[in-house]
């Protein structure tokens, strides 16, 4: 079952402006865990996370992995 979550209960803002993730995702067919970091400007599985801070996520848990399914437009 979808859930709508908070950019910021998914991610943590770092301090030089970076992301990580909270615990582990599941995003277009790669899985990151709690020791990656998202760059500005840079894809993972496709994506850009800092385009989409602070919108609210789609996502489905899946026995502990978040599956991030979209991101609902503000």
């Amino acid at each position: 079952m979808n859930m709508r979550l908070k950019f910021l209960d998914v991610f943590q803002e770092n301090s030089d402006g970076s992301l990580t993730p909270k615990k582990q995702i599941f995003v277009n067919g790669i899985s990151f865990n709690q020791s990656v970091t998202f760059q500005k400007g840079v894809a993972f599985g496709g994506i850009d996370f800092h385009l989409y801070k602070y919108w609210d996520i789609d996502a489905e848990d899946k026995n502990g992995v978040l599956d991030i399914k979209g991101f609902y437009q503000q």
